[in-house]
This record gives structure tokens, sequence and C-alpha cells, in this order.
């Protein structure tokens, strides 16, 4: 038992285990025929090895737990992805907001670190909160864009959409979860994205 809560408790196993569920949903897509599935999982595991290269290559020191955080977080998407999207109708709302707060936290790195890197720039606390909140929409709003976007161009091409797209209703709910996702790390991200944005902003300094 003792064993077992120490491994649900390691972020490289539980790296390890989302992405074997990953690759699992690859499979069943390849079994499926459902190139939708097959292209969102490749995508996700290809997602999943990025923190570490940006740790290994980059020598950026991210949170122990941000491999095991992507990872999931695409995995639910992968998931979502066979069967969820339609069945359970808060899933969609779940991957948003987790995809979005990883996406609020790149903004909340990158900002952080030129703030502390030029003296010129100042951004007050409550505003760097707002900052990576528009920021999460606003990469919702591009993601929304080209969602339907590359859906109008498969039709075009006559082939079946990668991206599923149900409707203008939808897509605003999707970026309000978005936001909520930039909200969760404009008020929890302080502390765990400190160390990676002092350390860009050594490097802009080098």
């Amino acid at each position: 038992m003792h064993s077992l809560r120490r491994a649900l408790l390691d972020p490289r196993q539980v790296t390890r285990v989302a992405r074997a569920g990953i690759v699992g949903v690859l499979v069943v897509g390849a079994f499926t025929r459902n190139v939708s599935v097959i292209v969102n999982a490749t995508g996700a595991l290809a997602v999943s090895y990025l923190p570490g290269v940006i740790r290994r290559d980059l020598d950026v020191p991210l949170p122990p737990w941000t491999a095991s955080y992507v990872a999931v977080a695409v995995l639910l998407h992968g998931v979502g992805m066979v069967a969820l999207y339609d069945d359970v109708w808060w899933w969609d709302h779940l991957t948003h907001v987790l995809s979005a707060s990883v996406v609020a936290g790149v903004g909340y790195v990158v900002v952080t670190a030129f703030d502390e890197h030029d003296r010129r720039i100042y951004i007050p606390q409550p505003f760097l909160g707002a900052y990576v909140v528009a920021f999460a929409l606003a990469a919702g709003v591009v993601w929304e864009v080209g969602e339907e976007g590359m859906r109008q161009l498969a039709i075009a091409a006559g082939f079946d959409p990668v991206l599923v797209v149900y409707g203008l209703e939808d897509s605003v709910l999707d970026l309000v979860f978005d936001a909520a996702g930039g909200v969760v790390v404009a008020l929890f991200g302080h502390g765990p994205l400190e160390e990676p944005a002092r350390h860009l902003a050594d490097r802009l300094r080098d």
C-alpha cells in the first residue's frame, strides 16, 4: 500500500502512466480507423514530451509536476476524442480549463521574465493577473478560429474534419472555461512559476 501511494505521488510515474494512456487512445483510433482520434493522440503524445525537452535542452527549471500536469491534460483530451466529449457534458469544460491553464502558465512565465529583465517594464500584480487571463482567452480565440478554419479546409478538400466544432454557442462556452484556466494560474501560479520566470529573466540578461 505504501509503495502504491509513493508511486501515485511520483511525478515521473504519473507521466509514464499518462503517456501509456495516450498510446492506448492512439491504438483505439488505429483499430477503429478514426483519423481524428489518431491525429489528436499523436499530437498529445508529442506535447507530453515538451516539458522534458524544455527542462533538458533549454535548462529551464520547471516545477516537478509540470510534465505530469501536461501529460494528464492532453490524455484527458485524447480520451474525450474517443467518446467522452459526446457522452459526458462536463468533459470538454474540464479539458479546456486544463489546457488553458498550461497556456496561461507559459504567458505568466514569459511576461514575468520580461518584467524582471527590463527595468523600464513594471507590471503590478493585479494587472499581471488580468494579463494572464487575457492571454489564455486570446489563445482560446486563436484556437477556436483555427479549429473552424481547419474544419472548413478539410471539408473543401473532401476529407473528414480532424477537429469537431459544435457551433458558436459551444465555442463561446469554451472561451469561458479558457478564461477560468487563466484565473487558476493568476491566483495560484506565482509560487510554482516564479523560479522558471526568474531563470528566463537571467537568460535574457545573458
